[in-house]
């Protein structure tokens, strides 16, 4: 499309031009927090305002972390924000470098999944020094999604939503250490580590199983049911469990 004498792509160009100039932006940014780095930890500086020099460079390295966002260079902004973060636990400023490094696994997400569990972890870190263990439970299930999406790392994913239970558990948060649990059970089935799945789902069930007791089984799952009815997915496992069990000769209902 043409107009006025000048090709229009539709607006491609002028995203392009804006994503450019908040890159522009993001790097004198980038360049200012350098310099007042230089500054507080020159002898002078260090003499006067050194704090405040460190407090406006983590502001300048959070605000080019936001323009690299807005140009949608994740990897630079994941680096400012984590930048930042390192600065306010300089500063004593727990909260804010937790933020910090949570906005920066959010921002490397997208582009270095490794380094969006490194920064996710200094913040659940930080959190439990903190005594703040239900924001570190939802740093933990962030965590064991990218191991369940994109690191494909089953028992690391386990892992983390198991420790997420246990600190929803410990802020009697029982709905929510559930539905970790529930993550869990359903992982573990798949990597056909069925006691383990079993012991969520109902520990009555696990024990029959254990004891090789077909009855006892039958009679717990159908127990289970009239408390929850059970969907096809998980009737299907039951049964595959329980056709492991010596003497089975009956459906589960």
């Amino acid at each position: 499309m043409r107009l006025g004498g000048v090709t229009w792509d539709g607006g491609g160009a002028v995203m392009a031009a804006m994503a450019a100039g908040k890159e522009e932006e993001a790097q004198r940014l980038l360049n200012e927090a350098e310099r007042r780095l230089r500054g507080a930890r020159s002898f002078l500086g260090g003499l006067f305002g050194g704090s405040s020099r460190l407090e406006e460079a983590s502001d300048c390295f959070t605000r080019a972390a936001n323009m690299f966002k807005m140009a949608k260079n994740w990897s630079q902004a994941g680096a400012a924000f984590s930048r930042a973060a390192q600065l306010q636990l300089q500063l004593q400023s727990k909260h804010d470098a937790a933020v910090n490094f949570v906005d920066a696994g959010n921002a490397f997400k997208k582009s270095d999944p490794q380094e969006a569990v490194n920064c996710l972890i200094r913040a659940t870190e930080i959190y439990t020094d903190m005594g703040r263990f239900t924001m570190a439970a939802r740093q933990h299930i962030a965590i064991a999604e990218i191991y369940e999406s994109d690191l494909l790392d089953m028992e690391k994913a386990i892992a983390h939503y198991e420790q997420a239970a246990d600190y929803y558990k410990g802020e009697e948060s029982t709905s929510s250490a559930n539905k970790c649990l529930l993550k869990v059970a359903a992982f573990a089935a798949q990597l056909e580590q069925f006691p383990r799945a079993i012991d969520i789902y109902e520990q009555k069930i696990l024990d029959a199983h254990e004891e090789q007791n077909v009855d006892a089984f039958t009679d717990a799952v159908k127990e289970f049911d009239s408390i929850s009815r059970l969907d096809q997915w998980l009737t299907s496992l039951l049964l595959r469990i329980k056709r492991s069990i010596p003497g089975d000769e009956q459906d589960l209902r």
